[in-house]
């Protein structure tokens, strides 16, 4: 009984701390850390400690996979270099830096400093990408955010575990030992973990596939998906490789591959659920975490060092953390470009870059990796508070000055209208597609094609309406004003008939269900419509009136390459959604594709293009940032 009443109080207090730092505009991680550890010191309050066992295998593999299942394969691919450095270069680099401090300023050995720097050396996807979309970053930050996020878990565990072992086997040897131990087993190490990791991921998804193609009911569906983590961690960690990487793997390839191995039910099932798993298990922790604050300090104090020390011990961690992140980002993105004329193409702006190399905020991985500190380790508590204190500071300096930060360099997220213009040709598309093969499929009732027209050509006017101009209402406004309070009547009269008795339940709630996704689908159309409409309301600071740019230069341009994006034809890469500079005809492609577009106007600083897509006659200036049709 205590226990389910500690696991519903935890539950509860973690919802009720949520909703408040959603309210207050506060990072939630911190607030929750905050509460845990102000209920430690309350005597009534019991002592919650969290084992190794339980965060390696109950909360490592569902929360990766959680990440894992809704990131883009294919925006993985196209930072892989960027990502691969942060996520391995700069957790070693990291982690060899605080190793450095912790054995100058810690009666411990190298092995057993690199391991603390193991620990405090990732950063964390729920704090850095939770900020990163509050403030709007660019999808490319973003994307390189929680691709970083969900691979340097990988390198600091396989670190933390390998640092751990050298410090076992060099006792009594001396700190130099260690050191060498370390470094050859890092090596040896994290490449037979990381392949091995690799390719039981991989196997794990192959299988699981082949199950997933013949499970047709959303429930099997789901349940099938909370036992996918599990089947990919247990046995790489039983082969000494990296279930991290395990779960990673499989769960970027079964989210890459979901339209084609799930039906639209059990997708919209495994979204809905995974996401409830995943906030219950991220605020859960960080609330845990912080009751252990009372315990951990009393230790302190015990212990040899004093709480004294270990407090300006963690601070100067702290600062080497947030030093030494930038100082390999910049020398990183500096490098990228001066290797290869395809990644200078995709190179961030240099704002980007600093907020990047600033969004490094700790989190669940590195307060989870310092309870994996056996219980015999030297100055154990030490350690696990020092680890506490980088995570506090990395939430309280970075993540509430990085959204001034952002603010101050100019980074922004993507412009609503862009993504609007995108949405509409990617509708347009899939639309032509589904007509040419109405029109190939035999004995087609005619009055039944022609309505199934009528309802595409409706869906693709829909997207089209929000790129329009003024206040008037659209066609789609109207139908989404007036169908509301009808699907409201039509649900108050099946609970009226629910209520007497006079059907079946399981009818009732099928009809229920159908008239629930409909109003979803309404109410999802009509927020994006709104946000579009409040862009286009609100000119930016420096326009006033009408944009001269979009006046002074022609309708249209000769393009230089019009057989496709100029910079993909050099490089043989895919482009998508091409657009022509209305000053030289330079014929790029848009930022969903490579971003050859945007980077022509930051290279020559020509303000206008326009789309060269089939159909679509809009114009775009990209310094007064109008949209012209």
């Amino acid at each position: 009984m205590d226990l389910a009443l500690t696991l519903l109080a935890v539950a509860v207090a973690s919802l009720l701390v949520h909703g408040l730092a959603s309210r207050l505009g506060a990072l939630s991680p911190l607030l929750l850390l905050a509460a845990g550890a102000a209920a430690s010191f309350v005597p009534w309050v019991p002592e919650v400690t969290l084992s190794s066992e339980v965060v390696l295998i109950g909360l490592l593999p569902p929360l990766l996979y959680a990440t894992a299942i809704s990131t883009s394969l294919v925006d993985l691919k196209a930072q892989r270099v960027a990502i691969a450095g942060l996520s391995v270069g700069l957790v070693l680099f990291t982690a060899l830096g605080v190793a450095v401090v912790a054995s100058a300023l810690l009666p411990i050995s190298f092995a057993l400093a690199f391991a603390l720097g193991a620990i405090v050396a990732p950063p964390d996807a729920v704090a850095a990408t939770a900020v990163a979309r509050a403030i709007g970053l660019p999808r490319r930050a973003v994307t390189l955010l929680e691709g970083e996020s969900l691979l340097n878990d990988a390198t600091a565990l396989v670190s933390l575990r390998t640092a751990l072992t050298a410090a076992g086997l060099a006792a009594g040897h001396g700190s130099h030992g260690a050191f060498e131990v370390t470094v050859t087993s890092v090596g040896i190490d994290f490449v037979r973990a990381a392949v091995g990791g690799v390719l039981i991921g991989m196997v794990a998804y192959k299988v699981l596939a082949v199950v997933r193609k013949h499970v047709n009911a959303p429930v099997a569906d789901t349940t099938l998906s909370f036992i996918a983590p599990f089947a990919a961690y247990l046995p790489a960690e039983l082969l000494h490789s990296s279930g991290v990487l395990s779960v990673v793997t499989t769960g970027l390839l079964l989210g890459h591959r979901a339209p084609v191995l799930q039906n639209a039910r059990s997708r919209l099932a495994e979204r809905w659920n995974w996401a409830s798993v995943q906030f219950i298990l991220e605020n859960a922790v960080f609330l845990v975490i912080g009751l252990q604050l009372s315990s951990l300090v009393t230790d302190v104090q015990d212990s040899q060092l004093g709480l004294g020390r270990t407090l300006l011990v963690g601070l100067a961690i702290l600062v080497t953390v947030l030093v030494l992140r930038p100082l390999w980002v910049f020398p990183f993105r500096w490098l990228r470009a001066m290797a290869s004329r395809r990644e200078r193409d995709r190179l961030a702006p240099a704002g980007e870059g600093a907020v990047v190399s600033w969004a490094g905020m700790r989190g669940v991985v590195t307060l989870a990796a310092a309870l994996l500190l056996p219980p015999d380790t030297p100055h154990r508590p030490t350690l696990v508070l020092i680890a506490m204190v980088v995570t506090i500071g990395t939430l309280l300096i970075q993540g509430t000055t990085l959204p001034a930060l952002a603010r101050a360099l100019g980074v922004s997220g993507p412009d609503p209208r862009e993504d609007a213009l995108q949405e509409a040709t990617v509708t347009q598309a899939a639309v032509g597609a589904g007509l040419r093969r109405l029109d190939e499929l035999p004995d087609v009732d005619r009055d039944v094609a022609d309505r199934l027209r009528e309802q595409a050509r409706m869906r693709v006017n829909r997207v089209w309406e929000r790129l329009g101009h003024g206040d008037a209402e659209s066609p789609s406004d109207t139908y989404r004003r007036l169908r509301l309070p009808m699907l409201q009547a039509e649900r108050a009269e099946l609970l009226r008939i629910r209520d007497e008795g006079l059907v079946d339940h399981e009818v009732l709630t099928t009809v229920l269900a159908a008239l629930d996704v409909e109003e979803s689908t309404l109410e999802s159309i009509g927020a994006r419509a709104e946000a579009l409409r409040g862009t286009q309301l609100v000119a930016p600071p420096s326009v006033t009136g009408e944009c001269t740019h979009q006046q002074q230069l022609p309708e249209c341009v000769v393009p230089r390459e019009p057989e496709g994006c100029e910079e993909c034809l050099l490089e043989g890469t895919t482009w998508l959604h091409l657009r022509v500079c209305l000053t030289c005809g330079h014929v790029g492609c848009c930022d969903s594709s490579h971003g050859h577009a945007t980077t022509h106007f930051e290279r020559t600083g020509h303000p206008v293009m326009r789309s060269l897509e089939p159909g679509e006659a809009w114009r775009w200036c990209f310094v007064d940032e109008t949209l012209v049709q």
